[in-house]
C-alpha cells in the first residue's frame, strides 16, 4: 500500500480529511475573502449606512409608513393565498388519481419560469381597463369585471407567481408521510376525507407554515409587480418607494434614505427566516423508508380533473395567450380579428436601437455572471461537501444568504459601495450585484448531487497514491462540473431577464432587456412591451427546457 494511503484517523464522517493540504487551505481562505467582499460587505454597508445616517425617523413619514404597511399586507396576503393554491394543487395532483397528473404538474409549476414583471404585463392584458376579459364584460355587463390595478391586484399576482415555491415544499413534505398512517386510519373506519383531515393535513402543518413564511419573505422585496400593477393606483411598497427615492431626484441624499428602507426590509427578512428556522426545528421528523401513499381514488375524476385543469390553464396559459395577442394587436381594446393581427410590434422591437443595446448589455452581463458564479460556485460547492476544512458550514451559509435577500437590498448595497470602488454608473457594478444574487443557484445545484455521492471515490484516489489536491481536482471537481454547468446556465437565463437590480444600478443612458420592457410598459407602449416580453419568455422557456433535459440525461 502506498505511503499516501488514507488511514482510518484521516476519515471524518465518510470524507477524506483534507485539512493538512496547504493548497486547499489557501483555496478556502480565498473563497472566504470573495464571499466577504461580494456578500457580507454590501449587506453590512446597507445596515451601517442606514443606522448611522440619522434618517431613520424619516421612515415614519406618511408615505413611507404607508409603503411599509403595503409591503407587509401584500407579502402576508400573497403568502396565504399562495399556500392555499399550492396546498390544493398538491393534494389533487400528488395525492389523488387525477387524470393527466404528470402534465398538470409541469403546467402548474410553469409560473416559476416566467419573470414576475412579464407575468404582470400578461395579466394586465386580461384585466386592465382595456383588457380582453374586461372588454367582453363591458359589452355584456356594462362594466369591467375587475380592474387589476391596485393593492388587490398586487396580492393576487404575487401569489400566482410564488405558489410554485410553496408547491415544491408541500409536495416534498407529502412524499415523506408514511403510507401506513393513512392506511391505519382507513382500517379504523375512516374514509379518504377523514384520513386527509385527521392524518395528512396535521402532518403537513409545518410545511404549510414554512412555505407561507418563505413566500411572504420572497415577496417583500418584489419590485416588478408592485411597480406595474400598483403604480397606476399609487399603491407603493418599500421596494417601489426606494426606487422612487433613487430615481426621482427630489429627495436629498436619496441613498441614505434608500439604505434605511433596505435596512427595514432586511430586518423583516431576517425575522421571517428566523421564524421559519425555529418552526422547522419543531416540525415532525418522519422516516423516509416507508412506502409511498396509495393515490386516493376520486368518485368523479373527470369532473374534478376538468375543474383542476381549467383552473391551472386559467392561471398559466390564459395570461400568456393574452400577452401574445397583445403583441399582435395594434393597441389595447382593438377588436380581435384576423385583419387586426400583425407582427408590427415584433418588427419594431427587433429593429430598434434600444433593443439591440439592451440585448447586448443583458447578454454580456448574464454571460459574465454565469461564468463567474459557475467557477466560484464550483469551488464553494466542492469545498463545503467534499472536504473537512474549517468554516465550511459558515461558508455555505454566507454563499446561500443572498437567496433570502431581496434584490432591492442588493442593489442599494452596491450603490453605496460604487463611489468607493469607482464603479458608479458602470456595468461592472451590475455584474458584481448579479454574482452576489445568483451565486447561491450554482452552489445549490452542486451541493445536492455531491452530498448524495459516496466519498469512496476520493478515498480510492488517496489509496492509489494521489495527494489531497489531486484527489480533490480529479474526483470531486469533475463530479461537480456538470451540475455547475447546469447551474451557470440557470444563472444566465435568470440574469438576462432580471429587473430589480438593473433598474436601480443602470446608468441613465443604458438599459437591459428587463428595464427596456419595464420602461416601454410605463411609457404606454403596450404592444412593443408585450412583443419583447414574448421573445424573452420564449427564449427563457426553451433554455429551461435545455437545462431540464441536460439534468435528466445526467
Amino acid at each position: 500500500m502506498p505511503s499516501t494511503a488514507t488511514s482510518e484517523a484521516d476519515l471524518r464522517g465518510g470524507r477524506p480529511a483534507l485539512l493538512r493540504s496547504p493548497s486547499l487551505g489557501l483555496l478556502n481562505a480565498g473563497l472566504w475573502l470573495l464571499c466577504l467582499g461580494l456578500v457580507l460587505v454590501p449587506l453590512g454597508t446597507v445596515v451601517l449606512h442606514g443606522a448611522l445616517s440619522g434618517r431613520l425617523p424619516e421612515l415614519a413619514q406618511p408615505d413611507v409608513a404607508r409603503a411599509a404597511w403595503n409591503s407587509f399586507a401584500s407579502a402576508t396576503g400573497s403568502g396565504i393565498l399562495a399556500v392555499l393554491i399550492a396546498a390544493a394543487l398538491v393534494l389533487l395532483i400528488e395525492h389523488t388519481s387525477l387524470p393527466g397528473r404528470a402534465a398538470l404538474r409541469i403546467l402548474a409549476l410553469s409560473p416559476m419560469l416566467i419573470p414576475p414583471f412579464i407575468g404582470a404585463i400578461s395579466w394586465t392584458g386580461l384585466f386592465g381597463p382595456s383588457g380582453m376579459i374586461n372588454s367582453v364584460a363591458q359589452d355584456l355587463l356594462g362594466s369591467p369585471l375587475w380592474i387589476i390595478y391596485g393593492g388587490d391586484g398586487v396580492i393576487v399576482l404575487l401569489a400566482l407567481h410564488s405558489y410554485p415555491i410553496a408547491y415544491l415544499l408541500i409536495a416534498a413534505a407529502l412524499a415523506r408521510i408514511p403510507a401506513e398512517l393513512e392506511e391505519a386510519a382507513r382500517a379504523s373506519g375512516a374514509d379518504s376525507r377523514r384520513a386527509l383531515r385527521d392524518v395528512t393535513l396535521p402532518l403537513l402543518k409545518p410545511a404549510l407554515v414554512s412555505s407561507f413564511i418563505l413566500v411572504a419573505v420572497s415577496n417583500l422585496g418584489d419590485f416588478g409587480i408592485p411597480a406595474l400593477v400598483g403604480g397606476p393606483e399609487r399603491y407603493e411598497t418599500l421596494a417601489t418607494i426606494a426606487y422612487r427615492f433613487v430615481r426621482s431626484g427630489t429627495v436629498e441624499n436619496p441613498l441614505e434614505l434608500a439604505a434605511c428602507v433596505g435596512g427595514v426590509l432586511l430586518a423583516m427578512t431576517a425575522l421571517g427566516m428566523l421564524l421559519m428556522r425555529r418552526f422547522s426545528r419543531g416540525s415532525y421528523s418522519m422516516e423516509t423508508s416507508y412506502s409511498a401513499a396509495e393515490l386516493v381514488r376520486l368518485r368523479r375524476p373527470l369532473l374534478l380533473g376538468g375543474l383542476t385543469w381549467g383552473f391551472v390553464m386559467g392561471i398559466t396559459v390564459l395570461p400568456l395567450s393574452a400577452l401574445l395577442l397583445q403583441s399582435l394587436l395594434p393597441a389595447p381594446g382593438v377588436d380581435l380579428t384576423w385583419e387586426n393581427l400583425s407582427l408590427q410590434h415584433f418588427g419594431t422591437v427587433l429593429q430598434s436601437r434600444w433593443t439591440a443595446e439592451g440585448t447586448q448589455l443583458s447578454l454580456g452581463l448574464a454571460a459574465g455572471a454565469a461564468l463567474i458564479t459557475g467557477t466560484v460556485g464550483l469551488a464553494i460547492g466542492t469545498v463545503i461537501t467534499r472536504t473537512s476544512l474549517p468554516g465550511r458550514s459558515a461558508l455555505r451559509t454566507t454563499a446561500l444568504l443572498p437567496l433570502a435577500v431581496p434584490g432591492l437590498i442588493v442593489a442599494v448595497g452596491w450603490l453605496l459601495l460604487a463611489p468607493h470602488l469607482g464603479l458608479y454608473n458602470s456595468p461592472w457594478l451590475i455584474l458584481c450585484a448579479y454574482v452576489m444574487s445568483f451565486l447561491a443557484l450554482v452552489v445549490q445545484a452542486i451541493e445536492a448531487p455531491l452530498r448524495s455521492t459516496s466519498a469512496t471515490l476520493e478515498e480510492a484516489a488517496r489509496i492509489s497514491g494521489a495527494n489531497p489536491v489531486r484527489a480533490f481536482s480529479d474526483v470531486s471537481v469533475r463530479l461537480a462540473t456538470p451540475a455547475a454547468a447546469a447551474g451557470a446556465l440557470l444563472v444566465f437565463l435568470t440574469a438576462v431577464r432580471e429587473l430589480t437590480i438593473s433598474a436601480l444600478l443602470l446608468a441613465p443612458n443604458a438599459q437591459t432587456l428587463g428595464v427596456a420592457i419595464f420602461n416601454l410598459q410605463q411609457a404606454g407602449s403596450y404592444g412593443p412591451a408585450a412583443a419583447l416580453s414574448v421573445l424573452v419568455t420564449v427564449v427563457g422557456l426553451v433554455g429551461m427546457g435545455l437545462i431540464t433535459s441536460r439534468l435528466r440525461s445526467r
